[in-house]
């Protein structure tokens, strides 16, 4: 049970800022919510129900303050399929079973698989992400007049040189409202939030998804569950990984994998799609002065007050302010230091940092991005290790005994090197070979262990093993077959 000052700290430390903060958020969430919308083929108060609903439950038992949870592109795209071939109501049971799957990965801990994904793919996923969230603002600059262009360039000048006069309101705000204004007021001719889809102007319902509760429907929705749990969740934890970094505070990735299935699991029952954390929707609330739950909350709660009680003020907001507060983001979220630091750090993850970005551009797939990322980096990871393997040998003065000593890790990527560093055809009467330096990783190591003792053994030498740890022992022990009746002499370990 939390304690009050707990409570306190993650809710009230600093409400000013948070309440602000989660106003701009709301404001921004309302175009993205009704694209993505779009993109999956439904409705767009799926999409705005779905902010609403997992914007406050994951601002109530998420793992990371301050981060923004919302209906996502990376999730609408994946159910374009089965919105088109079984409808809305099939969605929502998807999405049912995806927060109970994300549940489930809560408890079996699979947060822990991102001790596995480098810096460098976390850098690669964070200039994705700015150069995608750039590139959704370009159709809205596309076939435009002068005044888009005109009040995009306004709304960046305010953003950038309110906060050098004052910082009591976010500058995104004021950029918002001042355009706002000006385009109700000036009668401006741009494009406007009304214009991407209506307004819902009704609260949203408890409702059981309207589909046979059969094997069938779990045969169909499964495999997109699955897909949607583990986008969500890939993306959450990325993007809280980001947020830890700019906040430098830290987070409980483990609740947040749970906090993600709760969220979506009610949402699916209020008429929401599926969702997750959004970085475009966490940078703007932590630089516009947001930290705690609060400011989650306030955006989840504000966005239904928005469309419900003021969709037809709402619906006038033009698009050009809200442009503007996305490529502030995108510039800001795109790491600047990381163009620098290609010469300088080591290639290899100037590499993997650079393929995570082009894949997940070319692809709009943050999964295959990651995970491109993070095969590379364990490629590279993998021969630097082969190459630090190394093998001497050395001859008895009397040149009847040859050691070799085995330094370096022996895994499946060295074993190969392993087995020709030794001299089969050579005529002594004992091989020793010390592995005190060296460590057996896995069994492709003791299948070549086995391999050289018994190569030695038909030749008629005599093998001694010296120095395996207690780990490698073990090893050599369960898997190793050269010790086994038939395969000959059993050596000293």
């Amino acid at each position: 049970m939390p304690s009050i000052a707990s409570l306190r700290s993650e809710w009230l430390s600093n409400p000013r800022g948070d309440i602000l903060a989660g106003i701009v958020v709301a404001l921004a969430l309302i175009p993205e919510a009704i694209g993505f919308s779009i993109i999956a083929g439904v409705d767009p108060k799926v999409g705005l129900y779905a902010s609403f609903s997992i914007a406050v439950i994951a601002a109530l038992v998420g793992g990371r303050p301050g981060m923004i949870s919302a209906a996502t592109a990376a999730i609408a795209v994946l159910v374009v399929p089965l919105v088109r071939d079984h409808g809305v109501q099939y969605l929502f049971a998807a999405t049912v079973l995806m927060g109970l799957m994300q549940i489930a990965a809560g408890f079996l801990r699979l947060d822990l698989l991102m001790q596995y994904v480098s810096r460098s793919v976390i850098t690669g996923f964070v200039n994705a992400l700015a150069i995608l969230i750039f590139a959704a603002q370009l159709p809205q600059l596309m076939n435009v007049t002068w005044l888009t262009y005109a009040m995009v360039a306004g709304g960046l000048a305010i953003i950038y040189l309110v906060p050098r006069l004052t910082k009591a309101v976010p500058s995104p705000l004021i950029a918002i409202v001042v355009l706002t204004v000006a385009s109700i007021y000036g009668g401006l001719k741009v494009n406007t939030v009304g214009d991407m889809g209506q307004l819902p102007s009704t609260l949203p319902y408890f409702a059981i998804p309207s589909v046979p509760f059969t094997f069938e429907t779990l045969r169909i929705i499964f495999p997109f569950s699955l897909t949607m749990a583990a986008v969500g969740l890939l993306e959450s934890m990325m993007t809280a990984q980001i947020v830890d970094d700019l906040t430098d505070t830290p987070s409980n990735k483990r609740r947040e994998c749970k906090g993600q299935g709760i969220a979506n699991f009610v949402t699916a029952f209020f008429g929401g799609m599926g969702g997750c954390a959004m970085i475009g929707q966490s940078v703007i609330n932590v630089k516009s002065g947001g930290s705690t739950r609060l400011s989650t909350m306030v955006a989840g709660c504000f966005l239904l007050f928005l469309i419900v009680a003021l969709g037809p003020l709402v619906s006038r907001i033009p698009m050009p302010s809200l442009v503007a507060v996305m490529i502030m983001v995108s510039i800001g979220t795109f790491s600047w230091k990381s163009i620098k630091n290609l010469r300088s750090h080591p290639w290899q993850s100037s590499v993997v940092m650079v393929v995570t970005v082009v894949v997940v551009v070319w692809t709009h797939d943050l999964a295959e991005g990651v995970f491109a990322g993070v095969l590379l980096s364990g490629l590279f990871f993998a021969s630097k290790v082969m190459k630090l393997f190394m093998v001497e040998s050395e001859l008895s003065s009397d040149g009847r005994t040859r050691t070799y000593k085995v330094t370096g890790q022996v895994f499946f990527a060295s074993t190969e090197r392993f087995a020709e560093a030794f001299d089969f055809k050579e005529v002594v009467d004992r091989v020793v070979i010390d592995v005190s330096a060296s460590h057996f990783w896995d069994i492709s190591a003791v299948g070549g262990l086995d391999k050289a003792i018994l190569k030695f053994r038909r030749e008629g030498t005599a093998v001694e093993i010296v120095g395996l740890n207690q780990a490698s022992a073990t090893m050599v022990d369960r898997f190793g077959t050269h010790d086994k009746p038939g395969a000959g002499d059993k050596p000293a370990h």
